[in-house]
């Protein structure tokens, strides 16, 4: 036997075509076989809509089978609502592009990699940067630009976009490769090596990175050596600081350049000038002398007497 909720909802279903015979609804070449089906109903659920105290037991009266249903609706409608605006808020840009989207970004890559042959640096970035709009996800354009911005001498950027790289696709090696070379070139040695292990982890006979990595650990272990100590004077000074000889200029003897009319000249110091003795005597005093870059600058290109240089 059909429990009481069922024989409820035959109740409604029953009473509700028997209001839409009587109201006109159904025509009345369909009233009779709607009648067989209320009857039909009627007995395999046992209910009868002519037995007052069923109607007091099973009838949803006030309501009707059509206004819930309208309810029913209304409700299905603000759920489905509900859900398509929490799922645009949760995926946001993580939102895949649509096919025409991704040709787009396509055909933009594919410019962007011309740009960057002809070594038009700025432009491969405009281009990248427009697919990556089209497609923010895309790992492979986040390297390129990365790549580009390398090239433009921007490896700040260049770590910025490989970091993003691998943020989209974690097994992106090549992703490893930029970041890399552009922690190489800022002088971040240890952070190239760790970059250039992980996408050797990716890709164990990668030769590049085999390379690479090799360069990034012997410049980290040339960083790490000692200063060597500088010699105070005397003979073979010339490969320090002192009077004869300053790093980073070919070691030049510059007891001999104080005595250059040459270098006097540049210098602005009259040989009778005392400044010209303290010179001779502090050797930190013509250090400061030869911060000036443009007359260290001169001092390199000034051809001096053999043995001078």
């Amino acid at each position: 036997m059909a429990d009481e909720k069922r024989k409820r909802l035959a109740f409604a279903i029953c009473d509700y075509l028997q209001q839409s015979i009587t109201n006109g609804t159904i025509k009345e070449d369909d009233a009779e076989g709607i009648e067989v089906a209320v009857q039909c109903i009627g007995e395999a659920f046992g209910i009868d809509l002519t037995d007052d105290s069923q109607q007091q037991q099973y009838s949803i009266k006030p309501a009707t089978l059509p206004s819930i249903f309208d309810i029913f609706l209304a409700t299905q409608k603000k759920v489905k609502g509900d859900a398509k605006a929490d799922g645009t808020k949760s995926e946001g840009a993580v939102q895949q592009p649509d096919a025409e989207k991704k040709a787009k970004a396509e055909e933009l890559k594919g410019q962007g990699n011309k740009a960057m042959g002809a070594k038009n640096y700025s432009e491969a970035i405009r281009l990248y940067t427009e697919a990556l709009e089209l497609d923010p996800q895309n790992a492979l354009y986040y390297g390129n630009r990365a790549a580009a911005h390398s090239q433009a001498g921007d490896h700040d950027k260049a770590v910025a976009d490989a970091k993003k790289a691998l943020e989209a696709d974690p097994d992106y090696a090549k992703g490893y490769s930029r970041l890399g070379h552009a922690y190489f070139c800022l002088g971040k040695h240890q952070e190239a090596v760790d970059a250039y292990q992980s996408g050797l982890r990716l890709e164990p006979t990668n030769e590049v990175f085999r390379t690479s990595l090799s360069r990034a650990e012997a410049k980290l272990k040339d960083s790490n050596k000692p200063a060597a100590p500088r010699s105070a004077g005397g003979p073979g000074a010339s490969a320090g600081a002192g009077a004869g000889g300053m790093p980073g200029l070919g070691n030049m003897d510059f007891a001999s350049m104080l005595n250059n009319p040459n270098f006097m000249q540049m210098a602005h110091i009259d040989r009778n000038d005392p400044r010209a003795q303290n010179l001779m005597s502090n050797p930190a005093a013509l250090q400061n002398l030869m911060n000036n870059p443009d007359l260290a600058r001169q001092v390199g290109d000034m051809k001096l007497p053999e043995g001078e240089q």
